[in-house]
């Protein structure tokens, strides 16, 4: 890696809660804290949208199916997600944020990027004005974070993920290339199990494995990903923290107690769905011209339908007659369906298409936002 200079060397944070929304419950029920929480889908069905570190330790993960977790952990709690609740704190902590920067990316509801290469308070010390930000959010909020300190975004959001949880740790620009060559593969941004499988059948297990291997092989073997982890590996990351980042898409879905086999069922269904999602697009008052329908079957398939018109929907009118028309494609029924979804992308500018600075949330059970995820998240 080339010598960094002072000068021009970034100064980034990455801020991470602790297992933001099991955390949030624990708070605010005395009497869940120390145990195994779930939040979201039940003992019988549904999926895990966020689980305490008491439930970790059984291997139940957000995302994980109710059942699988339950089996995992059979004295788990599920709690019902409180999604106005962990807006309202979320934005208590993006408030302390505004204090130290105002560069600031917000990736999720618990998590975000700090620029503070201008230090807006005169602290001087990246590595001091995120044990500040962890101290207020504890005073603030109850609970606590976790903070990564680098000199660019790769670095920090890896470094957030090295102490947790309510830890700190700090990769300065002389350790960085050291640090990545000792990395598990797997710890990568955007590689997931498979990608890091395909990596171990190549011999590549950690960062130096990945940096003595040329870009035309990474080409070969990871495609778009190439030139990502040609730098990454290198500890380069030359992306901004960007403040006015745009959201991809806006949505929601439903997963649902019993199946939906007969008609009206399914009708009243999509209305729920319809009116959840144009009430997100508009209060962002955004502009989309691609509407997608997502239909998961009894049996666990999952298929998508998609719609695209030449000019952005302007009007529930005609948002619900395209969500109607993708329902009508996939009709009639073959089986019951256990979730429905629907999501506005192709989000572009324009009169009353703000820039939205949240750009995703972790995927709950019901009244979900879904939003188009950059790639696999890393395990927090």
């Amino acid at each position: 890696m080339a010598a960094q200079d002072p000068a021009t060397t970034r100064k980034i944070i990455h801020i991470d809660m602790d297992a933001f929304f099991a955390s949030v419950e624990q708070r605010d029920h005395p009497e869940l804290r120390g145990r195994p929480v779930a939040v979201g889908g039940s003992a019988q069905r549904g999926v895990v949208a966020a689980a305490s570190y008491e439930a970790r330790v059984f291997g139940v993960r957000s995302a994980m199916a109710s059942v699988t977790a339950k089996r995992r952990c059979p004295q788990l709690i599920f709690v019902p997600p409180r999604f106005d609740v962990y807006r309202e704190v979320s934005q208590q902590i993006r408030l302390i944020f505004a204090r130290y920067s105002d560069l600031v990316e917000p990736l999720s509801l618990d998590e975000a990027y700090l620029d503070v290469t201008r230090d807006k308070l005169g602290i001087g010390s990246a590595t001091r004005i995120a044990q500040l930000i962890r101290s207020e959010i504890r005073e603030q909020t109850g609970l606590t974070a976790s903070a990564g300190v680098s000199y660019n975004k790769f670095l920090a959001k890896v470094a957030s993920d090295q102490n947790k949880p309510d830890g700190i740790f700090v990769v300065l620009p002389q350790h960085g290339a050291g640090f990545v060559a000792t990395l598990a593969a797997r710890r990568f941004y955007g590689v997931g199990p498979k990608t890091a499988q395909r990596m171990a059948r190549l011999g590549i297990h950690v960062g130096a494995d990945l940096r003595a291997r040329d870009r035309e092989f990474l080409q070969v073997h990871f495609g778009k990903s190439a030139d990502y982890l040609y730098q990454a590996c290198r500890g380069e990351d030359h992306r901004p923290v960007r403040p006015d980042r745009l959201r991809k898409s806006i949505g929601g879905e439903r997963t649902y107690g019993e199946d939906l086999c007969e008609p009206a069922a399914l009708d009243a269904a999509l209305v729920q769905i319809i009116d959840l999602v144009w009430d997100r697009v508009s209060s962002r008052q955004a502009l989309g011209r691609t509407v997608t329908l997502k239909v998961k079957y009894a049996d666990f398939q999952q298929i998508t339908r998609a719609r695209s018109v030449p000019d952005p929907v302007r009007g529930k009118t005609e948002f619900s007659a395209l969500a109607r028309e993708l329902m009508q494609s996939i009709l009639p029924l073959e089986q019951g369906v256990r979730l429905l979804g629907l999501t506005l992308s192709g989000l572009c500018e324009g009169p009353g298409a703000a820039p939205e600075s949240v750009v995703a949330e972790p995927m709950p059970v019901q009244q979900v936002l879904q939003f188009q995820a950059d790639t696999e998240t890393c395990a927090r």
